[in-house]
């Protein structure tokens, strides 16, 4: 792969000077020239063997911890405890990690200093295999999800759907970084993995919506958790100023998806069946996946036989286990956020349909528990919580709060509207599933190209702040532009043009805030911090959905009242809750027209709330410091 084609590993070696205390590391390139450097993190282009050594008289090098100050440069106070080398000798020196340092993070630092340049690059080419399954299935499913919803009349609830899968899913994100640091990577990778698949499997079988919601949450946790191991993972094995790139290889899949999921979903929607769609990836998901996790095993194993890393059993009784677990997870926590986000979000999407509104004696029950879960949420972990779900001190630090900001407005905005693009593109622009698909999947092809790009500038120039200033105003004129666009008689060639400018502003989102965050913490706090900016995100995924659930049932219908002829208001009920009913109405017919414009009348008024909200995405762009990510080492090893 070109990425890695200018591997160089180093052999180096000691000398300390008798009148400096700084230490000179002599490198030996690949023509065989000796070169200095007083750093005490060495990297060559490319895949690095970024060791960190200690001189032989016991004046051990402090190797610094990733908090950074206010000038964005590596604050030398928070520096982490000296190494210690498990190797004699002139070649590359195992750094033991900190004794504090927790099992998975541990694993995966003995592992990057053992395994060989082949098993990083396999490490890479299976995560992109699998997110290559993943993005594909993602884009099938997607398609099937508002036609298999429309077979039981309620294309309406798409937001139900979303909204609760959304919620449970946050508030698992930090119990599992704590999984992957507490159990390892592997075991973290093979729940989400088993998740997805039950998830898949159930969604294959069901015959109702409320057995689907539920498979959904299954496969949304399984498939949303999956990413967040892999991320976690391309940062254990990555620099940090080469981390932008790394991510950008290992969501390049995207780019070929992007058209192959839109025709899959027109094919088995039209010949094998929808269920199909959902019971093939049931069988291929988890076979993709066993690779990875092989190989991850494979070299914890190999490290644990160089005795770099030593398998403690922990001395508690199955009773004990389940109580330090119930206690390290939070379980309490979890269960009093996802119970109150989904109790306090679900009212906004279902109040118009319960009996009377608002006036419902379950909706206001929902509204005032949810909030009073939340509520108790705050108070438990803020005061009582013998181990956090939430670690407030993160927020204290500016960059990742506004990081984590930036993520919430973004996705908030980002599905204020999102959620009903394909059935508007088939309604109004009269496209088929396939092409509805291509230009939804617009974002996934310009985000897997852009990125390239975009890692290897940052790269080059070890700054990421930069790229917001652009990506903001960009992404809010494009939304802008949207607004006037996204109604019947515009072309789709300006929806698609207005695609491409939100996908460029978006991916630069994205790749910036995990840079941000993970600049700003040291290797032990990588799942959580990655952690939190997932909740922050699922957040305000589910509140845009919330919102788009609110605007759409209190525009659509209205709309429809108002242009529906008279002819057609018998039909009312199934022209609003089914798109094949939609669909069947002649293209410049009264009723199809009236149905168009009913469609506009809506989506305007969901891009409005999006882009005045992503407004505040300026503010959150100051809070994030401007670091220097080549002066922040973090990782050792053979990394890229």
């Amino acid at each position: 792969m070109p990425m890695f084609e200018s591997f160089s590993r180093s052999t180096q070696s000691i000398e300390q000077s008798t009148e400096q205390s700084s230490e000179v590391v002599t490198t030996v390139n690949v023509n065989g020239h000796e070169e200095s450097h007083s750093e005490k993190h060495v990297s060559s282009r490319g895949l690095t063997n970024a060791q960190t050594t200690s001189s032989e008289d016991n004046t051990a090098v402090e190797q610094q911890a990733t908090v950074v100050n206010e000038k964005g440069l590596v604050d030398p106070e928070s520096a982490a405890p000296p190494s210690s080398s498990s190797e004699d000798g002139n070649g590359p020196r195992f750094v033991a990690p900190d004794e504090n340092t927790q099992r998975g993070v541990a694993d995966m630092e003995a592992v990057t200093q053992t395994w060989s340049r082949r098993s990083l690059i396999m490490l890479f080419a299976n995560i992109w295999l699998l997110y290559f399954v993943n993005a594909f299935q993602s884009s099938v499913l997607g398609n099937l999800t508002p036609y298999l919803t429309s077979e039981w009349e309620a294309h309406s609830l798409l937001n139900v759907i979303y909204i609760v899968s959304s919620a449970v899913t946050a508030a698992c994100y930090i119990p599992l970084g704590k999984m992957m640091d507490l159990w390892g990577r592997a075991e973290g990778f093979a729940f989400m993995i088993f998740c997805a698949t039950i998830g898949l499997i159930i969604m294959a079988a069901c015959s109702n919506l409320p057995t689907f919601c539920a498979a959904y949450v299954f496969y949304s946790l399984g498939t949303s958790g999956m990413t967040f191991c892999v991320d976690l993972m391309t940062a254990d094995a990555s620099m940090l100023k080469s981390r932008g790139l790394a991510y950008a290889f290992t969501s390049s899949p995207y780019i070929i998806t992007a058209f192959g999921g839109s025709n899959a979903a027109n094919d088995i929607l039209n010949q094998i069946g929808m269920k199909w769609g959902f019971g093939v990836f049931s069988i291929i998901f988890p076979i993709v996946a066993a690779p990875l996790y092989i190989l991850l095993k494979y070299n914890i194993r190999k490290a644990v036989k160089a005795g770099h890393v030593v398998k403690q059993p922990s001395g508690r009784t199955l009773w004990q286990n389940i109580k330090f677990y119930v206690i390290e997870f939070d379980a309490f926590g979890v269960f009093l956020f996802s119970a109150g986000l989904v109790l306090f979000l679900l009212p906004f999407d279902i109040a118009s349909t319960a009996p009377d509104t608002w006036a419902t004696g379950y909706i206001i029950a929902m509204l005032v528990i949810g909030f009073c879960l939340l509520f108790v949420f705050i108070i438990y972990e803020w005061k009582f919580a013998p181990k956090r779900l939430l670690e407030f001190r993160f927020l204290w630090n500016r960059t990742v709060l506004g990081a984590c900001l930036l993520d919430a407005t973004y996705q908030l905005c980002y599905y204020c509207w999102d959620n009903y693009f394909t059935s508007f593109l088939q309604v109004v622009n009269d496209l088929g599933v396939a092409p509805a698909g291509y230009v939804s999947s617009i974002f996934d092809i310009v985000s897997g190209l852009l990125l390239l790009g975009v890692g290897f500038l940052i790269r080059r120039t070890g700054r990421f702040k930069w790229l917001l200033w652009i990506a903001v105003p960009l992404y809010i004129f494009a939304q802008g532009l949207m607004i006037y666009f996204r109604r019947p008689n515009q072309s789709v060639g300006y929806l698609i043009m207005c695609q491409v400018f939100i996908s460029i502003g978006g991916s630069v989102f994205i790749i910036c805030e995990q840079l941000a965050i993970l600049a700003a913490v040291d290797h032990q706090h990588f799942a959580m911090a990655l952690g939190l900016l997932n909740v922050v995100g699922t957040v305000g995924d589910a509140m845009g959905a919330t919102i788009s659930g609110v605007l759409w049932q209190n525009t659509y219908p209205h709309a429809l009242r108002m242009y529906l002829p008279e002819s057609a208001m018998g039909n009312f009920e199934e022209i609003y809750e089914n798109l094949d009913v939609q669909l069947s109405y002649k293209v410049g017919s009264a009723t199809r027209i009236a149905i168009q414009h009913a469609y506009g009348y809506a989506q305007t008024r969901m891009l409005a709330v999006g882009t005045g909200l992503m407004a505040l995405a300026f503010i959150w762009t100051m809070m994030i410091r401007n670091i220097d990510l080549k002066a922040v080492p973090q990782v050792k090893g053979m990394v890229f």
